[in-house]
């Protein structure tokens, strides 16, 4: 078992100080407060200008996002990711105005939220771009696609970025920015590294020095197998997160995993393309807070 997995949930830093946790772990704890069952809710950014299904100016999008975000934030979430979610279909070489919109955005759930750990991903798979939003947004984690491992997602060829995001990071002093990466990631084919179990994508990631693991099942919204999740934690000694598919149903399955990441079951009716349900947020982180007991 982990160093990681065998820390109590909601340990008091200064309880196992003396057990000299790894730096990416002790990072994890910083931000959020807690080792494990952190809930982070997904705020679905309406499509951007440019993108095929853009009908909203930015004031509108702006305002649509934050007043999502203070649902969220009212319900008592631990943390927000910020997606550009409707910018279908994705594209591997988004535009400078994507990354210009999405900070403006950012920014501003940033300040409706202004103590709550945010992050923000970029689709597809712009992570240098997300870099460059958290650090001039002020956020504090990204998530990354396509870190370790080639593999076909429904974009097209993605080939791993390690090497050039971190430095990358470097480079423009954005250190403090976490990077938690998909494995296995999600509407995509693992056709290439079918000889390459989850366990070893884990650990080629954590090598490669990832802030946190990203589990998801095979598309938005599916769940993921608790059995990964066994897995892979056990054999880790950095976060391990769910990254789709938990639901008020299931959410027993994924407590011992370091986060959630919850978009579609948040949304009305648990469909993603619809707003966020704030009735179903604080049932969810009712039930949550009941299970951390």
């Amino acid at each position: 078992m982990s160093t990681f997995s065998s820390v109590k949930p909601n340990a008091d830093l200064s309880a196992f100080s003396k057990l000299l946790l790894p730096r990416v772990i002790m990072k994890f704890f910083s931000l959020f407060g807690r080792l494990k069952s952190v809930v982070i809710g997904m705020v679905h950014v309406k499509a951007l200008p440019g993108t095929p299904l853009s009908s909203m100016k930015m004031s509108e999008i702006t305002e649509e996002a934050c007043r999502e975000a203070e649902i969220y934030s009212d319900a008592g979430v631990d943390g927000l990711i910020i997606e550009n979610m409707h910018d279908i279909p994705y594209i591997f070489s988004v535009g400078p105005e994507v990354t210009a919109c999405m900070t403006v955005v950012c920014s501003a759930v940033r300040n409706q939220c202004p103590f709550l750990p945010l992050g923000v991903q970029i689709l597809s798979s712009a992570n240098h771009q997300a870099l460059a939003v958290a650090l001039a947004s002020g956020l504090d984690f990204i998530r990354a696609e396509g870190f370790v491992f080639s593999h076909v997602a429904d974009e097209g060829l993605l080939n791993a970025c390690a090497g050039e995001l971190l430095r990358y990071r470097k480079q423009i002093g954005a250190e403090h920015v976490h990077v938690f990466t998909d494995i296995k990631k999600k509407h995509s084919s693992h056709a290439l590294t079918s000889d390459v179990s989850i366990a070893e994508t884990a650990r080629a990631a954590e090598f490669f020095l990832s802030d946190g693991l990203i589990i998801t099942g095979s598309a938005t919204g599916v769940q993921a197998d608790p059995q990964q999740l066994k897995e892979v934690s056990e054999s880790m000694k950095i976060p391990v997160l769910i990254g789709s598919g938990v639901t008020y149903e299931n959410v027993e399955d994924y407590m011992e995993a370091n986060a959630m990441i919850i978009g579609s079951h948040f949304k009305k009716d648990g469909h993603w393309p619809n707003a966020v349900d704030p009735q179903r947020v604080k049932r969810f982180m009712k039930k949550v807070q009941e299970l951390r007991q």
